[in-house]
């Protein structure tokens, strides 16, 4: 009974604190958006197109991204329940980790793919250069879009619990999201700061998490404990 209530508390405290983090980044998207901007996009002639209002705008998917979030906790409940029926182990663990890792990180990239405002597909591979020139509002940007993963891809998937693997793992997709911008042909600046960006951000919030990570079902302390045989 005493080992049973020990490992109902950290997984009530996980709950908690990845439910509580989904509420944390959704409430960044509206923060990162200016007051007046969100009012100006509320008050738009019903006429125009839904999808261009709230899908093709940055302040659209910011407030999607909020309105989505009891959908996000409700998606995350159906797939513990599911995985518990099931008899799987840690199921509010896995299900909080990979609702949260799209909720979280799915909106910024769809942000970034939105088409921008310069002349042409830009590329700057000189570091630190873009960064200079760059506002708070960029900077903090840059920080959060794979601040989710970094944060509970460990949680989810023991082999990538450690700040290296993290590390690559934030620094190929932002890769891979600097790449798509100028194939696309999307007016973006494609920058190496970008990408440095998005990855210390991941880094930043793994750093967050490590206590988490050793409650993992794969880690020694949650594995069956060996029958004691009587007599010995």
């Amino acid at each position: 009974m005493d080992h049973s209530a020990s490992l109902a508390a950290p997984t009530r405290r996980t709950r908690r604190l990845v439910i509580v983090g989904l509420a944390v980044l959704g409430a960044a998207l509206v923060a990162f958006v200016p007051g007046r901007m969100v009012l100006m996009m509320l008050s738009m002639p019903l006429r125009r197109p839904t999808w261009q209002v709230w899908f093709g705008t940055f302040n659209g998917v910011a407030l999607v991204t909020v309105l989505a979030l009891p959908l996000a906790a409700l998606a995350a409940w159906a797939l513990a329940r599911r995985r518990s029926a099931a008899g799987a182990t840690s199921a509010w663990r896995k299900s909080l980790a990979e609702v949260g890792i799209v909720y979280g990180t799915l909106p910024w990239v769809w942000m970034i793919l939105l088409p921008g405002d310069e002349d042409g597909a830009v590329v700057s591979l000189v570091p630190l250069r873009d960064l200079l020139v760059m506002d708070q509002g960029q900077i903090v940007g840059n920080l959060l879009v794979f601040a989710a993963l970094g944060f509970l891809v460990p949680l989810r998937f023991v082999a990538l619990a450690s700040v290296p693997r993290i590390l690559a793992l934030a620094a190929g997709c932002s890769v891979l999201v600097e790449t798509a911008q100028y194939v696309l042909r999307l007016d973006r600046v494609s920058s190496v700061d970008d990408v440095l960006l998005n990855t210390a951000g991941a880094v930043l919030a793994a750093l967050v998490s490590p206590r988490w990570w050793r409650a993992t079902p794969e880690t020694p302390s949650d594995r069956p404990r060996p029958t004691p045989v009587p007599g010995r």
